[in-house]
């Protein structure tokens, strides 16, 4: 169907008459009739009764005048809606962020920027390292604020993200208290007595991290994987329940440190500094992207 095919019945239903028509629409009428048809053909119904002069519509074609009308009106205000809606997207921000970030670092870190002026509109979405990384890749988001380590580049340097480190963490292995408070486990294990870890699965960032960094050290340990989540906040819920020690970020667990329901396990050796990182997509971004990005660049600048 020919959306000229509505204008050129809209010209016949208002004329009655297929010269004058044909006229208006700047053709023959040999040609006009055959559009006229076309359309008929096309809705499988007559809209036009030919043997009456001036020429009338059919109750379908009736039917048909209102709902043509309709349709064109809304085909003439789609650029505008278009306009409108691309208008939005361009100030609203798109950020992607890890689960644990999202819920410790994130909000205070943009009440900071946005002491100045607002950021306006956002569009957060938290997941887990890898669906994030792909988010960027596939361009879907502006942003990704996530935990690194220098000795740990992932899929986004390889691309040429651009990225500043707006803020610090550590990951510090951790388990619930037992007798007289101290820790129920202990990073020493035996064959017989292996020490029960609560490890991260391959999408995690922060598992990825933790094996490049540590991996070498925890495997002269004798350790018994008890669980393996994506993440932190669950091994947290885990290792608050005594299930075994977990490697988790300081920033999640401030309050359960000081509260003493989680203590840390060995010595700081064991303990993986971490940066927390914004990257960008390359290249040009929308004015509000450019003005967050430079408020971000003011902060990382600071740290």
């Amino acid at each position: 169907m020919n959306f000229l095919w509505l204008e050129d019945f809209l010209a016949l239903a208002a004329t009655g008459n297929f010269s004058r028509a044909a006229e208006e629409r700047h053709m023959t009428q040999p040609a006009f009739s055959r559009r006229i048809r076309a359309l008929e053909e096309w809705l499988g119904v007559v809209l036009v009764d030919r043997t009456s002069h001036p020429a009338t519509l059919t109750e379908a074609g009736e039917w048909f005048r209102s709902s043509a009308q309709e349709l064109l009106a809304r085909v003439a205000r789609m650029p505008d809606e278009a306009r409108a809606v691309a208008d939005a997207s361009s100030a609203t921000l798109r950020i992607a962020s890890t689960h644990a970030l999202s819920l410790t670092f994130m909000p205070a870190w943009l009440r900071g920027l946005e002491s100045g002026a607002s950021a306006g509109p956002m569009q957060l979405v938290s997941d887990v390292m890898q669906q994030c990384e792909a988010l960027m890749l596939q361009g879907r988001t502006q942003f990704l604020l996530c935990h690194g380590h220098a000795q740990v580049p992932g899929r986004l340097e390889a691309g040429g993200f651009p990225s500043c480190v707006v803020g610090a963490d550590a990951l510090i292995p951790v388990c619930a208290p037992g007798k007289r408070n101290t820790p129920v486990h202990a990073l020493r294990g035996t064959d017989s007595a292996r020490v029960p870890m609560l490890a991260y699965s391959t999408e995690s960032g922060l598992g990825r991290i933790m094996r490049a960094v540590l991996g070498a050290r925890l495997e002269q340990l004798a350790t018994n994987v008890v669980l393996t989540a994506h993440l932190a906040t669950v091994l947290k819920t885990m290792a608050l329940e005594a299930r075994g020690i977990a490697w988790l970020p300081v920033s999640l667990i401030q309050t359960e440190l000081a509260e003493e329901t989680l203590l840390p396990v060995g010595d700081g050796k064991w303990n993986v500094e971490l940066e927390i990182r914004l990257f960008r997509t390359p290249g040009q971004l929308p004015r509000a992207a450019e003005m967050f990005w430079g408020a971000a660049m003011q902060s990382a600048r600071r740290v």
